[in-house]
């Protein structure tokens, strides 16, 4: 029987392993864009990032790595409203904030909530809404803080297996929670969560034009292909995910995630579904400067 001295001493070695077995690194984000917006513009930006309707950003600040994607409603075009107006200005404002600094990684719903009380302030009127996804990484403490509000999201890969995800989040079928403004204007929803990850991690965020088109197994075909953690390489793959989707999204006879789902919901619907398509692809890398 071990005595309570020896018992102590074990203990503390444990202890002094684990620390000595932590990972010290920073760790970083190294990510690629590609989208196509509904006109064929075959990865053409709009203004800023922007994919038609769709918008994003990737921002870097000392102590985080900032991305988000947010999908502007289209709805409003009946209305005479440019739907791109609400979600790259929101996309712009999240970038500005994070570059200056003014955001706390383990809060992105914080980030969010910030960029929306500007637009309604702005004294510029800007009607409309979108979704949106933002995801943070920390840096020193290697854990993912993301958050989502409607049917854009995210996808962490890891071994070849999805271990993390969104939830989606819809009032029903494709009526998906979203920021609006609209008088009164109104920030519902959003959901966060936080998790550690690994060197090594691919990380997809993506607007629905990705997810309605593509089910996971089709786009972890595609994330087979990513080799190394340089930027051309994500770059290259990005485009894959992003030109495979789009041309999903015009096959009439193809049964698309979207299609199902409007099956499982009483629909006859089959085909894929034409939309603003944006992919944001990340790998975890070490940290360099």
């Amino acid at each position: 029987m071990l005595s309570v001295l020896s018992y102590g001493r074990l203990v503390a070695r444990a202890v002094i392993g684990g620390l000595s077995q932590t990972d010290s690194r920073d760790y970083s984000l190294v990510t690629a864009s590609c989208g196509f917006g509904k006109d064929f513009r075959k990865g053409i930006l709009k203004k800023g990032m922007c994919y038609g309707d769709d918008a994003c950003f990737i921002a870097r600040h000392r102590s985080a790595d900032v991305l988000g994607v947010a999908d502007g409603v289209g709805g409003w075009r009946d209305y005479g409203v440019d739907p791109s107006q609400f979600s790259g200005t929101l996309m712009k404002t999240c970038e500005r904030l994070v570059k200056e600094g003014r955001f706390v990684p383990s809060n992105p719903v914080g980030v969010l909530t910030t960029s929306y009380y500007e637009l309604l302030q702005n004294k510029v009127p800007l009607l409309g809404s979108s979704t949106a996804c933002i995801v943070v990484l920390d840096r020193q403490s290697h854990r993912l803080h993301t958050a989502n509000l409607g049917d854009s999201g995210f996808l962490v890969v890891r071994g070849g297996e999805v271990v993390h995800r969104s939830d989606e989040q819809q009032h029903y079928f494709n009526t998906p929670f979203q920021l609006s403004i609209a008088p009164p204007g109104a920030l519902r929803g959003g959901v966060g969560s936080s998790f550690d990850v690994q060197l090594g991690d691919i990380i997809l965020t993506a607007t629905d034009g990705l997810f309605d088109n593509m089910p996971d197994y089709m786009i972890l075909q595609e994330l087979k292909k990513l080799k190394n953690t340089n930027y051309e390489s994500i770059q290259q793959t990005a485009r894959s995910i992003a030109e495979q989707a789009h041309v999903l999204a015009y096959d009439p006879n193809y049964m698309s995630p979207f299609a199902q789902f409007a099956c499982d919901n009483g629909l006859n619907v089959r085909g894929g579904k034409p939309d603003d398509i944006t992919v944001l692809l990340s790998i975890v890398a070490e940290y360099t400067d």
